[in-house]
């Protein structure tokens, strides 16, 4: 399996965009999936520079309803004209970062006709599953960080409920790919097992100094899964740096640009 970072908050290629977001084109032996699409068109740019072309994506999956990873949807659609969008049920709330800060998608889009809401486990291909983890299955507590969720006027902390995972099975290993896990990447390893994670931490907003314990405990509990991490992001690079420390060879940062197999 190959994967082409298309946007991502850095980059090492200054003829590449970079922005707060994520936006990864996954490529297995059957199909080409164009995972988030950042938070501008500029995960298109950066592709058509790369030499991919958009069109002959599958289908797409967006991970959850914040604008720094469906931004862009608006610009796919309108480059590809046939894959399908898997999107979240929950993806439309009125989602914000504090009280006034709107993080959501843009409601113009829910009625396009292209995007198949996902409200459980849903099979996609015989290796692609869009996976949707519950309260019930959560071994550790949900950290809001200060994202909220609207409901009837009234803000609370966010739950996440609007989120899902990509999980593929191809050569005898699992693939689980995350926006940001924003129920909890030591959670996904206990749910799900993976062989390989892609994708943020949400770990950017804890102390390096403050929580560098944390971080080193939550680093040990991913390295004892012997799961292959590929991160970015969300992660935070101090952050990242720290739990390399723990994790050696089992952590690798992914960019803008970034291509390989994995």
């Amino acid at each position: 399996m190959k994967i082409t970072v298309l946007c991502e908050n850095t980059t090492e290629n200054p003829s590449l965009t970079a922005e707060h977001g994520l936006s990864i084109l996954i490529e297995t032996a059957e199909k080409r999936i164009l995972f988030d699409m950042g938070q501008t068109e500029a995960f298109a740019r950066n592709a058509e520079k790369l030499g991919i072309d958009l069109r002959n994506v599958d289908f797409a999956v967006l991970s959850h309803g914040h604008y720094d990873h469906g931004g862009g949807l608006s610009e796919f659609l309108r480059i590809n004209s046939k894959a399908p969008v898997y999107i979240s049920s929950r993806a439309f709330g009125e989602h914000y970062n504090g009280s006034e800060k709107y993080i959501g998608l843009d409601e113009n889009l829910r009625s396009c006709g292209r995007l198949i809401p996902v409200s459980e486990n849903t099979g996609i291909s015989e290796e692609a599953e869009i996976a949707i983890v519950s309260p019930e299955q959560l071994l550790c507590p949900i950290e809001p960080f200060g994202l909220k969720i609207k409901r009837n006027s009234v803000l609370y902390n966010e739950d996440f409920r609007h989120e899902q995972f990509l999980m593929i099975r191809e050569n005898g290993k699992i693939c689980l790919f995350s926006g940001c896990a924003h129920t909890g990447v030591v959670n996904l390893m206990g749910i799900f097992m993976p062989d390989v994670f892609v994708g943020g931490f949400h770990f950017s907003k804890l102390d390096p100094v403050k929580d560098s314990e944390r971080l080193k405990r939550d680093a040990r509990r991913l390295l004892s899964s012997h799961c292959c991490f590929y991160t970015c992001h969300c992660t935070g690079q101090a952050q990242f740096d720290l739990m390399k420390d723990v994790m050696g060879s089992s952590l690798s940062r992914i960019y803008t640009g970034f291509s390989g197999n994995i």
